[in-house]
């Protein structure tokens, strides 16, 4: 087995508390999990009405504070976007890690682990809720970026090698910098995927342990046909994807692949072609 690394329930009723961005379009709330722990979050509310509930899953080392850029894109096309904190395999933890072991290691060790898997699958969860009493129309779509990718896959079915099991909640889902087989996920893990995915990467976008950027495809190649898109963006790297580039022409790019996506609907059409960007369709 090739080994990779990678950056990246039970509801109660939601305790949520908002104050406002002037910034940006955008609430901080807290969700509360079983374990009574508080989870900030932002909310991105929509001008108009709101045509579904999109979730954003952050990386490892991320925050809730992250993937402004796609959450406030996503409310100027009508979705209600939210982004949970994910406490386990956020900015803090990730900080204490660094501490005590190289970066790799660091990444190593939370990437790989189960009980930051099952938080993460609860606090996404809990977004999905809070946006579905607000916006109970139109479709719920996961969109997960590195670590937040490998939680999208195994919340729409992906066999894994950490021990958890998703519960398939979303009609769509978006991996950016997505996974291969390797320390999270086992040869053919993405077989049973049957929803619509649209999965993203960058000719620059390499592994952490340095494999190419094409071992980020092999899930596109497993799993069955129907809206199985695949998006490569020329020279696009990891921090594209993460809002942390600051190049507004690849965050259009990336924004404008995932309206397609969503706004394709059953009939799932490709758009145009765009410069800079190879999107093929299984």
């Amino acid at each position: 087995m090739r080994k990779k690394f990678m950056m990246r329930c039970c509801v109660l009723p939601l305790l949520y508390m908002t104050t406002a961005l002037p910034a940006m379009a955008a609430e901080s709330l807290k969700l509360l999990r079983a374990d009574r722990q508080q989870i900030p979050a932002m909310a991105y509310i929509p001008e108009a009405a709101c045509k579904g509930v999109a979730v954003i899953s952050h990386g490892a080392g991320g925050s809730e504070k992250g993937y402004a850029y796609l959450a406030d894109a996503l409310s100027r096309q009508g979705w209600l976007a939210v982004v949970p904190a994910h406490k386990e395999s956020g900015t803090r933890v990730l900080g204490r890690s660094l501490l005590r072991n190289k970066p790799n290691e660091a990444l190593t060790q939370m990437v790989t682990d189960s009980a930051a898997y099952r938080t993460r699958l609860e606090e996404i969860g809990l977004a999905k809720d809070w946006a579905r009493q607000r916006c109970p129309q139109g479709e719920a779509v996961l969109l997960g970026h590195s670590m937040g990718a490998a939680t999208t896959m195994i919340e729409a079915g992906a066999e894994n090698l950490v021990g958890v099991r998703g519960e398939r909640r979303f009609d769509r889902y978006v991996a950016m910098s997505p996974q291969g087989s390797g320390l999270i996920f086992p040869a053919h893990a993405w077989s049973a995927i049957r929803q619509p995915v649209l999965m993203m990467t960058g000719t620059r976008d390499a592994e952490l342990g340095g494999q190419s950027w094409q071992s980020r495809t092999e899930a596109f190649a497993e799993m069955p046909p129907g809206c199985k898109w695949l998006g490569v963006i020329d020279e696009a790297t990891h921090s594209h994807f993460g809002g942390r580039s600051l190049s507004s022409a690849m965050e259009q790019l990336i924004t404008g692949t995932v309206f397609a996506f969503l706004n394709g609907g059953q009939r799932c059409v490709l758009p145009a072609p765009q410069p800079g960007l190879q999107l093929q369709q299984r």
